[in-house]
């Protein structure tokens, strides 16, 4: 029987999942973390087959802090000293989000395997760039999108890959952030390469959610943006006149999905999602305090009456008290760690993808498919809405 994308995506998931709790090969892989700010977030020096053999940053305060948490006394100021000199064999690349596509291209054609924090890239160009580039390297590349080791979307996944949502006909991600305007600017008060970002460049926290469970591809989209002539949406270096922007996707079996980034909303901030099926639904935990919950179709098939007097199917609606799924995890990596518990999972599954030699879980190609859609979706809301299609870059 051919395998399904949605069942090949279930089975490497799980395939990760079950070597996560594996001892130590005994031949740790050397990696050279670049970027002292979210790159000193993470448990390479916690993972066995793991050794932090370099560190890099261009401000002395973060190329300590890298040095401390890391226990790294090798330290570069300059990314291609430490290509050249180091004794690598994988970089984490942890920059600002526009020097991501070219620090792995260097770091790939140098022999390394890579991981990138999210965005893969900016660019369509730049993203099919890479993809060649880790195709005639022959080396392995993971994007470090949290969303897909979240708790809540651990669960789904594997509900997915057994059945129990049926047919997921529609799905929703969210990503709001209001006060990112301090980091729009550095202690000069120069801008940054936040400042004035695009929203759906910065998709993955929502298809990270979206792509991994249901499977599909986003293959069609259109998207409506919103501003109000601030003087960031004025002068940003990327023309872009939109704080939020959604944008509803077609998938490649025919289903909808809603996917929102909003950078000014008077709203909690969240990364979450939900996902509705003819069998049953997972709705995600909201800002305002509503919990994860699992929604069922009741097997006793009763139908009750509405206070319109309109019959109603009966659900059972239950409060999820969701696991951290930690336990899957070595015993020296189940430790707290940011965006909902996910990097030990990136950091341990980065590793395990390299000492196996197989690709990662969020290999190139799952990558893009974060990616890109958000790319198109912010040229769809630029065109006033045009509905525009998104290329399938396929899998491994």
């Amino acid at each position: 029987m051919k395998e399904t994308r949605r069942s090949f995506v279930t089975t490497l998931g799980a395939a990760a999942m079950a070597s996560a709790a594996q001892a130590s090969t005994g031949k740790a892989v050397r990696i050279g973390v670049v970027g002292g700010r979210f790159g000193a977030e993470f448990q390479w020096h916690l993972q066995p087959d793991c050794r932090v053999e370099a560190v890099c940053d261009i401000q002395p305060a973060r190329l300590q802090r890298l040095s401390e948490v890391y226990r790294c006394s090798r330290q570069f100021n300059n990314f291609r000293e430490m290509l050249k000199s180091a004794p690598l064999d994988a970089v984490a690349v942890f920059t600002p989000a526009p020097m991501h596509a070219w620090m792995a291209m260097e770091a790939l054609k140098a022999g390394k395997h890579v991981i990138s924090a999210v965005p893969a890239g900016l660019h369509v160009e730049e993203l099919e760039q890479l993809l060649e580039t880790v195709k005639s390297t022959g080396l392995r590349y993971m994007m470090a999108e949290t969303s897909y080791y979240r708790p809540e979307v651990i669960t789904c996944r594997e509900m997915a890959g057994r059945g129990e949502f049926g047919t997921i006909f529609y799905s929703e991600a969210e990503y709001h952030h209001e006060g990112l305007i301090p980091l729009m600017y550095d202690e000069r008060g120069l801008p940054t390469w936040r400042h004035g970002l695009p929203p759906m460049l910065y998709p993955t926290h929502c298809t990270g959610i979206v792509v991994p469970v249901t499977g599909e591809r986003l293959t069609e989209v259109q998207a409506i943006g919103w501003g109000d002539g601030h003087e960031v949406l004025k002068t940003n270096m990327y023309g872009n006149p939109f704080w939020n922007t959604t944008a509803f996707f077609r998938t490649s079996r025919g289903h909808s999905s809603r996917i929102s980034v909003f950078w000014h909303v008077a709203a909690g901030g969240t990364e979450r999602g939900a996902f509705y099926g003819d069998r049953a639904s997972y709705i995600m935990e909201r800002p305002e305090g509503s919990p994860n919950t699992i929604v069922r179709i009741a097997k006793d098939g009763k139908t009750v009456i509405d206070a319109n007097g309109y019959p109603e199917g009966a659900v059972k609606q239950e409060k999820f008290q969701q696991p951290d799924h930690m336990e899957r995890l070595p015993a020296s990596m189940r430790v707290k760690s940011g965006h909902g518990g996910s990097h030990t999972f990136l950091t341990h599954e980065f590793i395990r993808a390299i000492v196996e030699n197989r690709q990662p879980t969020v290999n190139i190609w799952e990558a893009i498919a974060y990616t890109m859609p958000g790319i198109v979706a912010h040229q769809s809301a630029m065109r006033k809405g045009e509905v525009l299609k998104i290329k399938d870059y396929g899998t491994a």
